[in-house]
């Protein structure tokens, strides 16, 4: 395919969508992406789109949120992997809030199999999910509906979460930095986004390597709240990804990195990474996870091991 034609074609796909990964647009024009990204950043020359860490998006793109329909066409393997990697840290009985977003909805198809969960959202895409889990209790907030990400906004939202308590909120957002945290394009997001924040005692973020280092007009959840960010693994030469993690890291950061393939355990640390310093522990306790980027199920496991060797122990002390 001539450079002309792999052009064209790639701003059809980002005005189809909105926004586009350089992933799948390598995929479609059946090209690496080197030659995508060199491809991209013509037509940004041209004034025709905005690259943005990871893909391309219409002009504008730092204030113009995408809509469901176009999110839900990006990244969707690194979105699945990164919920089955997630749902690791749910628990059987627990409390939790998760946020609106297609990442989030992915979490919570998985969250239907685990018993005697409560789930209090303000994502009817969340709550669809899980409708038919009979060992689910779903709790709705008020407010009203924004159309574009099928979610719940405004006073009456945030009002129906004052006095709420929870273990962990899932939250997701359209960038992600080490310098401002977490944020979003809409104001009223961001807002009910942070009172789901004030609800938690713990806050795990879920965001694909394309929105690492990318920073939108309103913050929602500052670097130094986030408890742990599940991600992707960034591709190898993507060194900007994987200098926002080491830098997110640095600020305490719990990191557990999903491999693309939809693994529930997720992939073992790249040894490009492995040669980086340790990470540092949790901050908020024992319940924030091992140190590191190390496999969440690993961590689950290893703290169940624990609990089942005190209670042997125990039982061995009574007799």
């Amino acid at each position: 395919m001539f450079a002309a034609e792999r052009r064209q074609l790639i701003l059809e796909m980002v005005r189809a969508n909105g926004a586009v990964s350089l992933r799948e647009l390598a995929r479609v024009v059946q090209t690496s992406e080197v030659t995508v990204r060199r491809d991209v950043r013509a037509l940004e020359a041209e004034g025709l789109l905005d690259r943005r860490h990871g893909g391309a998006v219409l002009p504008g793109g730092f204030t113009r949120e995408s809509g469901f329909p176009q999110k839900s066409h990006l990244a969707t393997a690194e979105k699945t992997a990164i919920a089955d990697l997630a749902a690791n840290f749910v628990e059987e009985g627990e409390a939790i809030v998760v946020g609106a977003g297609t990442t989030t909805q992915e979490l919570a198809r998985r969250l239907a199999r685990v018993p005697g969960l409560t789930v209090v959202t303000n994502s009817l895409l969340v709550a669809q999910a899980l409708a038919h889990a009979n060992r689910v209790e779903v709790v709705m907030t008020g407010g009203t509906l924004r159309g574009s990400n099928y979610a719940l906004v405004g006073s009456g939202a945030e009002q129906s979460l004052q006095g709420l308590r929870v273990s962990r909120a899932f939250l997701s957002g359209s960038g992600l930095t080490a310098e401002r945290g977490l944020s979003t394009s809409n104001m009223l997001s961001a807002s009910v986004d942070r009172a789901l924040v004030q609800a938690a005692s713990e806050v795990v973020v879920l965001a694909d390597h394309t929105k690492l280092g990318t920073d939108t007009m309103f913050q929602t959840v500052p670097t130094d709240v986030i408890t742990r960010l599940v991600t992707d693994d960034p591709p190898a030469h993507d060194d900007r990804a994987h200098t926002e993690l080491q830098a997110l890291a640095d600020q305490g950061v719990q990191i557990a990195v999903a491999g693309a393939t939809g693994n529930p355990g997720g992939d073992e640390v790249p040894a490009r990474r492995q040669q980086r310093p340790a990470l540092p522990g949790p901050r908020r306790g024992p319940s924030a996870g091992g140190p590191g980027l190390r496999s969440a199920a690993a961590t689950v496991l290893g703290e169940q091991g624990a609990e089942r060797e005190r209670a042997r122990v125990a039982d061995l002390r009574r007799r």
